[in-house]
């Protein structure tokens, strides 16, 4: 069962921003006193009493601003708050309940969630604890005050967000059909994909960016079973502002790749990739899907016999972190090598579940040390005692050595690509854990 989402919703300055960073635990959005300061959102995976969830920071919303920050802000709220499983939304007590507050909470309204309605600032609640009833009158149910920067009231608010998210039901039979998740920017073609895919026009596609509003799941069958397409709309292009705390979100890719055993991630051929594809690709990465990239668009573009390899070379030095991720050069408007890529996703999920043995693994490893020794440092030398894989999906592997400080980052990835090499993982990542176990202990 994919995270659920919780967004935190609400006009400027409020202090979304801070009680994202304090839930989370870092400091991921920028926290300015300048209303709008947050262009778009930031996720980050938190938990709360062992359940797991997305945390969503939105732009503010001021519902009658023609503004076109603060009305791309309030497109991007609503496009959280369509998303999300629970709303927080957060108002000001300092400032009262205002005339916007209201407004945004029509807005939520209509989005049929559960909602939980916060208070913040409420640095002392001797001083300010009954100004927290005011905000019954949006008849958003029972306020809960919290100061986002004194840390006061958080395990109230995360009580009652918890409460509102979809049960975990032991009994539910797993969908173990494949989910492939459709992702990258506007107008690539990600929709024409899901129909050449599909076989038939079950998805609007059109030339206008944002057509598809939400990610939309269409089941097909193909190599004799069923697979789960999940389409997403493409993101914007980033706001011709130019200040620098400008910082561009993708909580619907976040979304989508949550729910995903595969990714698909989309680029333009004429275009090329782009920084954007990267923050998108990176989505994927850090959630250890399984990924193919897939090149769009290739039969619009004017060929040589280098093209494939310059392409590719340009795709692989902005996604070095996608190494693992094989490239297609495709066309969804033709077809042209569409044909194989239920079978290329049969592949990654077998990768993403390949299990090895520990006695062939440690065949490789100790091929691998005979070919590089491992590195020294003042007269110590690394030494790799045995390893194991622990986990699939991705495969995880446990090494045990001497002293971990000596593991090089370098002769990690050796070993790792030396795994790579013998067992075939390409579309997936790997995860390597380095565990010392001491010299006594292995005798």
């Amino acid at each position: 069962m994919s995270k659920p989402i919780v967004a935190i919703v609400g006009r400027p300055n409020v202090g979304k921003s801070t009680l994202f960073n304090t839930l989370a635990g870092e400091r991921i959005s920028i926290v300015d006193d300048t209303p709008g300061v947050t262009r778009d959102r930031i996720y980050a995976d938190c938990s709360w009493l062992n359940r797991s969830f997305t945390l969503i920071d939105t732009g503010g919303i001021e519902p009658d601003s023609q503004n076109i920050i603060l009305k791309q802000m309030r497109e991007q709220a609503e496009i959280a708050m369509e998303t999300a499983d629970v709303i927080i939304f957060l108002t000001d007590v300092k400032e009262g309940l205002t005339d916007d507050d209201k407004k945004v909470a029509d807005m939520l309204r209509r989005s049929n969630k559960p909602v939980v309605l916060c208070v913040n600032k409420v640095d002392n609640f001797g001083k300010f604890g009954n100004d927290i009833y005011e905000f019954y009158n949006l008849g958003m149910g029972d306020p809960i005050g919290v100061s986002a920067s004194e840390r006061l009231g958080l395990g109230d608010l995360l009580d009652a967000v918890s409460a509102g998210f979809p049960p975990v039901s032991e009994d539910e039979e797993e969908d173990t059909r494949p989910k492939i998740a459709i992702v990258g920017k506007p107008n690539v073609g990600k929709s024409s994909i899901v129909n050449r895919m599909a076989g038939s026009r079950r998805v609007i596609v059109s030339d206008v960016a944002g057509t598809t509003r939400d990610a939309i799941d269409t089941v097909v069958r193909a190599n004799k079973k069923e697979y789960v397409l999940i389409d997403t709309a493409g993101l914007r292009k980033k706001s011709k502002v130019k200040e620098d705390i400008e910082r561009y979100s993708i909580i619907r890719a976040v979304s989508a790749v949550e729910r995903a055993d595969v990714v698909l991630l989309v680029i333009d051929a004429q275009e090329g990739v782009t920084e954007q594809d990267a923050k998108i690709a990176g989505i994927a990465h850090e959630r250890n899907k399984g990924i193919l990239i897939l090149v769009n668009k290739w039969d619009l573009v004017e060929k040589t016999n280098d093209s494939v390899k310059e392409h590719t070379k340009k795709i692989r030095r902005v996604l070095s972190f996608l190494d693992y991720a094989d490239i297609m050069f495709i066309s969804a408007e033709t077809g042209q090598r569409l044909g194989g890529l239920f079978t290329k996703i049969d592949s990654i999920v077998d990768n993403c579940k390949k299990r090895v043995s520990t006695g062939v693994l440690n065949e490789i490893m100790s091929q691998a040390v005979a070919m590089h020794e491992p590195p020294s440092d003042k007269g110590r030398r690394l030494r790799l005692y045995y390893m194991t894989q622990v986990a699939v999906g991705p495969p995880t592997f446990v090494l045990f050595v001497n002293d971990k400080e000596l593991m090089h980052f370098s002769y990690q990835r050796y070993i790792e690509n030396q795994i790579r090499e013998a067992f075939d993982f390409s579309g997936t990542s790997i995860k390597m854990i380095v565990r010392e176990r001491n010299e006594k202990e292995q005798s």
